[in-house]
């Protein structure tokens, strides 16, 4: 059949399926585009031709619509994902952001961004850019470093082999993240003879396959003749569906469980072997247990900064890692017993090989109690009256109003730590944070990709002032595809995160509300001003076609999420919070560097504080 190299990429992608336990996944849920003069007659024209194959969704944000599409896979399970595609210029690099996010979170999606003439002919095109010792290249370039496989696509006939090794990335569990294909606006409208085989319908076996058996025989070796194990749940555990297996390893050894911003619903809150979130944004039940740790178990974690504390978690002297982890990259990390594998997989192993161990009762009794009294300083800190309300008052409220099956979503400021530390997760799925790239402005975009995922599901987005401002023109594609999304936008007129961060380093929160331009001295651009920006985001919110729900109190932020439940299309409640009203840190600490010789007396005592906690890092070599 002759086609364009778009119209037979199109027809490709249609027809790609995944399998996994014998249950086949139709891999694209469709396509996301910006269209412009770089593809809207390659790829824009196939997918006008046949919009059958491959559902078109309008974006207003290439960066967006990747996120979008990052938090579809993620809530897919990483067994789906959406192609995007965009073009030339601007266009394309508006998309490296959301490809470093999918690259870090090892997310698949497959970016199409248009690309400058391969023939040359019409050189210098419009938005391209020209570089006098390289005539090879373009700004797509860009997506090299952010992209677990990246191809330039030059003549039509290498669209079977570039597809084919971009099907090959995107359902590997080990290397998935952002594929990009970029493609010169002339080729993808240049026609060939396809070969048959490429358009018919093509299943990509998911295997779980276990890790060697000699290092299963020394895991289970340092698991028997350990005293204070732990198990740390990562984002490996949620994607291999191996929350199950987890839990009866549990409960029938008595191992205790931390879980990691992408792990945590790996256990529900309240199971007396969970401890909840481990490290920076940790519980003390988690911290205090893996301090005392003399074997940790990584189950699909990578062992970000976060998790272990900037590896100050740890203190046994002689603590050591297994690491069950699809990806060998991760496994070897701190040193650690590598079991290259899949985690439900090995998890269900494991439970066979440990027969007859367990913990003693003492270290089930204190995991128990100490899940207890988590309980009960969540009840605490989401019973705290304020006005404004404390954030985690509304992170209760919230909480309360959702289902278990429900979603809370949410990636960056001082929110995820607190959704880490206080969300009692029911259910594997009903926690989506994106904490490994930390993206502001993913929360709305993330939310409509898990609603698409799963539209039986409400999603619930907690967003910040900062956020929001950053990137909330996908609330307009969420009201475009008549999708529901019940946004919580939490204002407490700057950057609370780094705020309380700044403030921590010596610097008085410098830089981080939102307030006329004063002279610039620090004084003035610190913290203790109410000259705030008159700023409205609920009116902004209300312009872009939200249903909109101002809420001056818990009690009316809870009559409003009540509200919200029998709306169709998108809803977001206003809610101003306290910047000063902090959930504590509990146990740990986060290396941030301070200026080592500063002439501002707090700045010096901040590096004297900061030198003392960094004795206590450890190699794990």
């Amino acid at each position: 059949m002759r086609l364009t190299a778009a119209q037979a990429l199109v027809r490709f992608l249609a027809q790609q399926y995944a399998e996994r336990d014998g249950v086949e996944h139709k891999f694209f849920g469709g396509c996301f585009g910006i269209f412009g003069h770089g593809n809207v007659a390659g790829i824009g024209q196939a997918l006008y031709e046949r919009p059958d194959l491959l559902p078109y969704h309008q974006a207003r944000s290439e960066q967006g619509m990747v996120h979008i599409a990052a938090g579809y896979a993620r809530q897919r399970n990483r067994l789906g994902a959406f192609a995007c595609t965009t073009s030339i210029g601007p266009g394309a690099t508006n998309m490296v952001t959301g490809a470093a996010l999918a690259t870090v979170n090892r997310l698949p999606v497959l970016l199409l961004p248009g690309d400058v003439f391969a023939s040359r002919r019409p050189d210098p095109v419009l938005q391209q850019l020209e570089t006098p010792w390289a005539g090879d290249s373009t700004v797509n370039d860009a997506f090299r470093p952010v992209s677990k496989y990246f191809d330039r696509i030059s003549r039509p006939e290498q669209v079977v082999s570039a597809a084919l090794q971009a099907m090959r990335v995107l359902v590997n569990q080990a290397e998935t993240g952002a594929v990009t294909l970029a493609f010169p606006q002339d080729v993808q409208a240049e026609a060939f003879d396809v070969p048959d085989g490429f358009l018919r319908k093509r299943v990509w076996p998911i295997g779980r396959p276990l890790p060697d058996e000699t290092a299963r025989r020394h895991a289970v070796e340092l698991i028997r003749e350990s005293k204070r194990p732990l198990i740390v749940a990562g984002g490996g555990v949620i994607y291999s569906e191996a929350t199950d297996a987890l839990r009866a390893v549990c409960e029938q050894t008595g191992i205790p469980v931390g879980e990691t911003q992408a792990g945590k619903g790996s256990l529900p809150f309240d199971h007396p072997s969970s401890l909840g979130a481990i490290g920076v944004t940790g519980t003390f039940a988690a911290n205090r247990i893996a301090a005392q740790a003399d074997l940790v178990i990584g189950v699909g974690t990578r062992w970000s900064d976060f998790t272990t504390a900037s590896k100050t978690a740890f203190r046994e002297a002689g603590v050591r890692f297994v690491n069950v982890n699809i990806a060998d990259f991760d496994a070897h990390k701190h040193a650690g017993l590598a079991l290259v594998g899949d985690a439900r997989a090995t998890l269900e192993w494991l439970r066979t090989a440990l027969e007859g161990w367990a913990v003693d009762n003492a270290c089930r009794e204190e995991a128990a109690r100490l899940n207890r009294e988590w309980d009960a300083e969540v009840a605490r800190l989401y019973a705290i009256e304020h006005d404004p309300p404390a954030q985690s008052a509304v992170i209760g409220a919230v909480n309360d109003a959702s289902r278990p099956q429900d979603v809370v979503v949410c990636a960056a400021g001082a929110m995820p730590g607190d959704l880490h530390k206080l969300w009692r997760t029911r259910d594997p799925k009903g926690y989506h944070v994106e904490y490994g790239y930390s993206c502001m402005g993913y929360e709305i975009a993330g939310g409509l990709g898990v609603k698409l995922a799963a539209p039986e599901r409400e999603v619930y987005v907690m967003v910040g002032d900062g956020s929001y401002l950053m990137l909330s023109s996908e609330l307009v594609t969420a009201v475009a595809e008549r999708q529901k999304l019940t946004i919580v936008l939490v204002d407490n007129r700057g950057y609370k995160s780094i705020g309380h961060l700044s403030r921590s380093l010596g610097m008085d929160g410098f830089g981080t509300l939102y307030r006329y331009r004063s002279n610039g001295s620090a004084g003035v651009d610190s913290e203790g001003s109410t000259d705030y920006l008159p700023v409205d985001l609920a009116a902004n919110a209300e312009s872009l076609g939200a249903k909109v729900i101002r809420a001056a109190n818990v009690d009316e932020l809870r009559a409003g999420l009540e509200a919200a439940k029998a709306e169709q299309g998108p809803v977001v409640i206003a809610v101003e919070v306290d910047r000063y009203e902090d959930v504590p840190g509990y146990e740990s600490w986060w290396d941030v560097a301070v200026a080592e010789v500063s002439e501002i007396a707090s700045v010096r005592a901040a590096r004297e504080q900061y030198e003392v906690a960094r004795e206590d890092e450890r190699s794990h070599v």
